[in-house]
């Protein structure tokens, strides 16, 4: 009769095989479909994903269900591996998390950005892969909500709750003192009262704005701190399931030898 632990980790291994059959169909669509940047950026991650989680519950399913002991054996090493690296890398979120924020601004409703408040590691990645990121954000068309809005007053702007990436990509900084004409048209009045490179990087062209700023840079890490901090929490409980699943696997395979041992010495 089945023992226990190999029913039960031959369960989760097939639900997550379930699982990996949609992530691998929506990383095919995703490669179908793609028309970006952005999409064509994330159809190869998602298809590997998928992949990944295939080939190792099929492992962990015949290796328990089927007591083959060393695909159980090469489960569990895969699995070990997954616990460390998890580990590893939660550790470094919070590591490169744990700096930058966003400026309150007298009498305003947004916050501004700086790049060099931020972790100087993501700084390097974000720089080094601008031209891309610059796309995505382009085609998610995050200004979109301000260039509607047309000839809003300024002090209605003022009391605008702007997300970090529309405060760093739709306008041009605080500190250049130019002249409010519409959230996203402003005039230089032409005094240089700023050494702030944003400055110089503004463009009224719908499509430029400041794009090309380092407060657009800066907002894009805020966003990324936020979403690595909910990460790592995450993967923290993903951490306590996994090892959960390891220690049943390890249960799993000393059953497997022991009846392997029983059969050789009957």
């Amino acid at each position: 009769m089945p023992r226990c632990s190999n029913s039960l980790l031959g369960i989760l291994n097939f639900l997550t095989l379930l699982l990996s059959i949609p992530i691998i169909a929506g990383g095919i669509w995703l490669a179908k479909q793609s028309n970006t940047e952005c999409e064509r950026f994330l159809e190869k991650p998602v298809i590997v994903l998928g992949a990944f989680l295939l080939l190792v519950s099929l492992a962990g399913l015949i290796g328990s269900c089927c007591r083959v002991s060393w695909l159980l054996w090469v489960y569990l090493l895969v699995m070990f591996l997954l616990i460390v690296l998890l580990f590893c890398f939660t550790i470094f979120a919070f590591v490169v998390t744990n700096k930058g924020a966003g400026e309150a601004l007298a009498g305003k409703g947004y916050k501004e950005y700086r790049l060099g408040d931020y972790n100087t590691w993501l700084q390097k990645r974000v720089n080094k892969n601008w031209p891309r990121i610059r796309s995505c954000i382009q085609d998610s068309q995050i200004c979109k909500r301000l260039i509607e809005q047309g000839a809003t007053p300024l002090g209605q702007f003022n009391k605008e709750t702007l997300s970090a990436l529309q405060s760093g990509c739709c306008k041009p900084p605080d500190e250049c003192k130019f002249t409010y004409v519409t959230p996203t048209n402003w005039t230089n009045p032409g005094t240089a009262g700023s050494t702030n490179p944003d400055c110089a990087a503004w463009s009224n062209d719908q499509k430029v704005l400041c794009y090309n700023c380092q407060s657009c840079k800066a907002g894009l890490l805020d966003n990324i701190k936020s979403d690595w901090k909910k990460e790592a929490i995450l993967n923290i409980i993903v951490l306590v399931f996994l090892i959960i699943v390891y220690s049943i696997g390890c249960c799993a395979f000393r059953n497997n030898r022991e009846d392997n041992a029983w059969k050789r010495y009957p």
